[in-house]
């Protein structure tokens, strides 16, 4: 797995926020286009590439990117 990546994979969700802003400790849930819908985004993205079960509660329990590449990382290997 690869952080890069992962950080690509979800910057792609974002529509009005430049990719170059998005990093591993960017704090998700103060982007302002953070939402219910990106949040099902982001676990159909993990899902479709990464094929990990991931739940609200792992998006809930996160903060930044890197918490939410961590918690799929734990879930591939």
């Amino acid at each position: 797995m690869n952080l890069d990546l992962f950080i690509e994979n979800f910057a792609d969700l974002l529509d009005e926020t430049d990719p170059d802003t998005i990093h591993a400790n960017t704090h998700f849930k103060k982007l302002n286009e953070w939402s219910s819908l990106v949040a099902l985004s982001v676990i159909a993205m993990i899902d479709e590439e990464y094929d990990v079960e991931f739940r609200g509660d792992d998006i809930r329990n996160s903060t930044t990117i890197e918490d939410l590449f961590n918690i799929v990382k734990s879930r591939v290997e």
